[in-house]
């Protein structure tokens, strides 16, 4: 569905990170984890992970990597996107069992789908931590809403704030059974080595059409086929894609 979606504030939230709260048209429910198809002027549409949804606000958080994502961060209240979505599928919070012990574990870009999910998480009544990582302090965000949500942790690959190195240093496996993560393809490639019975990714792959008519975002399977990263996923549970 074809939207325009209004930009109600944009703020920087890191070194070169932005978070853009806009309304929308309804106020439906959105499973945390899924995407918006973003276009700016006349440029190809960016696909953003939806970062929270409280009634008719809907809340992306980006970095400014390519211009299309820096046109987003110039953008100001009143303006106007084009979006496509919601789409993929997101994560299965509605299925988790109410005494599951969920680790969210998020790297960089990766961060924001988890906030929404960890917030519905806890909205059930299911307590959950998170594990947040990023190259440096200057590029650290959210914290502080993740912590009031529950027990949250930052690595730094530079060690200027919370632990020192990646996400999996500190990740205790054996104290959960369900993890739920987001991030750049090395990471989640280690976490689908981690012995917790019950993982779910999604994966960051580049996006042409955003509805899975084009192909350009394939991810090979164990079984020799391959599924479409935008309409397939982009949630996946660990075994089921080869990263």
């Amino acid at each position: 569905m074809i939207q325009l979606l209004t930009v109600v504030t944009r703020r920087q939230i890191a070194s070169g990170a932005t978070e853009l709260v806009c309304r929308r048209p309804d106020a439906t429910a959105i499973e945390p984890g899924r995407f918006m198809h973003l276009r700016v002027g006349p440029l190809l549409r960016r696909p953003i992970s939806i970062a929270n949804v409280e009634g008719d606000l809907i809340t992306f958080l980006f970095k400014e990597i390519g211009q299309g994502t820096k046109e987003l961060a110039r953008l100001r209240a009143g303006d106007q996107i084009d979006a496509l979505g919601p789409l993929g599928n997101g994560f299965p919070v509605k299925h988790v069992a109410s005494d599951a012990k969920i680790v969210l574990v998020g790297g960089g870009i990766g961060v924001p789908p988890l906030y929404y999910t960890m917030r519905q998480l806890v909205e059930r009544g299911i307590s959950c931590e998170a594990i947040l990582g990023f190259d440096t302090a200057e590029s650290v965000f959210y914290e502080d809403e993740f912590r009031e949500l529950g027990p949250t942790t930052v690595t730094t690959v530079d060690g200027t704030a919370g632990i020192q190195g990646f996400v999996t240093a500190a990740l205790d496996s054996s104290r959960f059974d369900t993890l739920f993560a987001c991030g750049p393809e090395p990471m989640l490639r280690s976490i689908q080595q981690i012995p917790i019975e019950h993982k779910f990714l999604s994966i960051e792959n580049r996006m042409g059409c955003g509805i899975g008519a084009c192909f350009a975002c394939v991810c090979p399977t164990p079984d020799g086929h391959y599924v479409k990263t935008c309409s397939d996923g982009p949630v996946f549970r660990a075994e089921e894609v080869i990263l």
